[in-house]
């Protein structure tokens, strides 16, 4: 196999990687965001709570694997990404242990101020991570300040900005709603109804902000345009975005929940794919100096580390997709509390 094969084979086993985090770490960071506002009582709190209780640490091990991936596959890519976004990561990482200490602590003591500190400490976790996550992909869409080395010659309030900020708010409200859709699946009674009268505005701020957010890629960042102008096939990707983002409406009125929670994870999927198709052929586009920029040719490691990686891969792969279609299989159902819940 060529080196530019396997090259190209790791890029796209990490986008598999990330979009397998997004569509499955989404839902239970959407349900973090709307804890609070849909639930009404302690036992409510409770259901929203454990709905995602068997699942969320199996979800961030794509974050985990992606990382470890990125850091094997093309080490240049890694160091440059982590030391760029170096105190957003620190804070990104401080959200997600919130949310874990948030989970496990919160029934451990009976006490009404008690739970409340840690309901705000899982909101507030969930919201700060979807919006990182965001913010830190508007800036490598956008590009950023790499120097020679690959060093990012920015500091943190540079990367905060309007269009990476809009960014950020199109993952909190695209993650919110595709929480609130997994809600309606897994909960039953008046929390389900509320849960589903939270569907249609949380559509609607999504659908906005998506609109927005698109002309604001087409004026601000002009090169996101450039592979889908050279090879026009690949309009299949915005098409089919705007496809699944329409076919979340749809779904949930003709009464197929199931259908509308796979179009939104499929909205996730296609905004991935775009966000790939935007980048490519780099992983961080300089703003100082087209030569600075981090690509695939300069970032990858060896073909003989890539070719063996695809072999570890094609070995752990399947043991991580086994995984989690058991946990999901076990779990499956509607939420029930018990003496070990949450």
């Amino acid at each position: 196999m060529s080196y530019e094969t396997l090259t190209l084979i790791w890029f796209v086993l990490l986008g598999v990687l990330l979009c397998g985090y997004t569509i499955l770490d989404g839902f239970d960071l959407g349900v973090g965001i709307l804890h609070p506002f849909i639930a009404k009582d302690d036992q409510e709190r409770r259901l929203v709570m454990n709905s995602i209780g068997p699942l969320w640490d199996g979800n961030e091990v794509w974050l985990v694997t992606f990382g470890g991936a990125l850091f094997a596959a093309f080490p240049v890519a890694y160091a440059t990404v982590f030391s760029s976004f170096y105190a957003a990561f620190h804070l990104l990482l401080l959200c997600l242990i919130g949310r874990a200490v948030s989970l496990e602590f919160r029934s451990k003591v009976h006490s009404a101020s008690w739970r409340k500190f840690w309901d705000t400490g899982f909101f507030l976790s969930s919201v700060t991570a979807a919006l990182l996550l965001g913010v830190a992909g508007g800036n490598v869409m956008a590009g950023m300040e790499l120097g020679p080395k690959y060093m990012y010659q920015g500091n943190l309030l540079g990367q905060v900005y309007w269009y990476p900020i809009m960014v950020g708010c199109l993952t909190v409200s695209l993650f919110a709603l595709h929480g609130a859709i997994y809600l309606y699946l897994k909960t039953e009674d008046e929390l389900q109804a509320r849960a589903r009268r939270f569907i249609t505005p949380l559509f609607y701020v999504f659908a906005s902000t998506y609109v927005v957010v698109s002309i604001a890629t087409w004026w601000h960042v002009p090169h996101a345009t450039e592979n889908i102008a050279r090879y026009p096939v690949l309009w299949i990707v915005p098409i089919l975005n705007a496809l699944a983002v329409l076919n979340i409406p749809r779904a949930m009125h003709l009464g197929k929940p199931g259908y509308a929670f796979f179009s939104s994870s499929m909205v996730i999927l296609a905004l991935a794919s775009l966000f790939s198709v935007a980048i490519f052929p780099n992983f961080m586009l300089s703003t100082i100096d087209p030569a600075y920029s981090v690509t695939l040719d300069n970032a990858r490691s060896s073909a003989g580390t890539l070719q063996i990686m695809l072999y570890i891969a094609g070995l752990g792969m399947p043991c991580v997709l086994s995984y989690t279609l058991i946990i999901y299989w076990i779990f499956r159902g509607k939420v029930k509390l018990d003496p070990h819940s949450y």
